[in-house]
């Protein structure tokens, strides 16, 4: 090639470099896109899984949850009633409870409250009432029109076997429901038509249950839920009629003179959250505003948590697995 040819080329390339040097400069770089916050802010959120059972399903259960649908780093912290919400009134932490019975720790909850430290954010049960009586599924079967507790002076005779009065369970002597039960029957007009029973303690009275249940004996009880009990028997609650605070209050009472009748009292459990998290971390805080567990589901899960080989956090895997029409509405429209 000849020199001028060669100079030439050489220019038309020096050209060209110089035309994408000049495109380079002018073509603005890409913008850096900052990622959206996170749903669930930039710490650990720590549900509290307090010593009873159903609380301890509730903490894993929302583990769980804030794990696989927000995408959250979760850590389980050991609770106490009193600890727990004394620690997040002071600090903050841990940032939930599912399981707080406030009506046992006002000394407690109330400044926390008033100091706007932490808040209800929901209640951790559908149904705001635990105590009532019942009866077994083959005796409202029996009775189909027996729905209430003034109708069991109609059918008391009936519930009669060998002429003897027909039982009511109550609770162990030295608990304070022994004391309502025996006013309740009082205000009911049933004084004399049922023998009561008092077991020594619970297992006697779960014992005396599950006998009474196979001899298919016709029989009142009272009991509480969340309880794994009522899962395993079939059993209709009985309508008490409606909660009156005043009636209730003398209800309590050994020395009630007048009682009249009175549902029990409903007892505020809720999901306490640290007020953080209401701030900070908006859509975890609206979960558990909608987060409540019907208390038919937490005494299937009590029961199934009974079976042999079970364990809290298998029983709390298998709920998220296999009963998403009960959770997914707690989650709502996660982006």
């Amino acid at each position: 090639m000849s020199r001028p040819a060669l100079a030439q080329l050489l220019a038309l390339c020096l050209l060209a470099l110089g035309t994408l040097n000049a495109l380079a400069q002018e073509t603005p770089a890409p913008e850096t896109v900052e990622p959206p916050a996170a749903l669930c802010g930039v710490q650990p959120i720590s549900i509290a899984r307090m010593q009873w059972p159903s609380a301890q399903l509730l903490a894993e259960i929302h583990s769980r949850i804030l794990t696989k649908e927000f995408g959250c780093e979760v850590r389980i912290a050991p609770g106490d009633l009193a600890a727990t919400a004394s620690s997040m009134g002071a600090t903050g932490q841990p940032a939930v409870a599912p399981e707080m019975w406030i009506a046992r720790i006002t000394e407690i909850w109330n400044p926390a409250i008033k100091a706007q430290k932490v808040r209800q954010a929901g209640v951790s049960y559908a149904e705001p009432t635990f105590e009532t009586w019942f009866i077994p599924d083959y005796v409202a079967a029996a009775f189909p029109d027996l729905a209430t507790a003034t109708q069991l002076k109609e059918v008391a005779a009936a519930f009669s076997t060998d002429g003897k009065k027909p039982r009511f369970f109550s609770c162990p002597p030295d608990w304070g429901c022994s004391i309502l039960n025996r006013n309740m029957l009082r205000a009911q007009g049933l004084t004399g038509l049922f023998e009561v029973i008092e077991p020594a303690n619970r297992f006697e009275l779960d014992t005396l249950l599950a006998e009474a249940v196979g001899r298919k004996e016709n029989f009142v009880f009272y009991y509480w839920q969340p309880n794994a009990v009522l899962s395993q028997f079939s059993f209709k609650a009985l309508d008490l009629g409606p909660y009156d605070k005043d009636a209730f209050a003398c209800l309590g009472r050994a020395a009630c003179a007048t009682p009249a009748p009175s549902a029990f009292a409903p007892d505020p459990v809720v999901i306490a959250v640290a007020e953080w998290v209401f701030a900070d971390i908006p859509a975890i805080a609206s979960y558990f505003q909608r987060a409540a567990m019907p208390i038919a589901e937490m005494n299937a899960l009590l029961a199934g948590l009974n079976e042999p080989g079970n364990t809290v956090e298998g029983v709390a895997d298998a709920f998220v697995a296999n009963r998403e029409s009960i959770w997914r509405p707690w989650v709502g429209n996660t982006p």
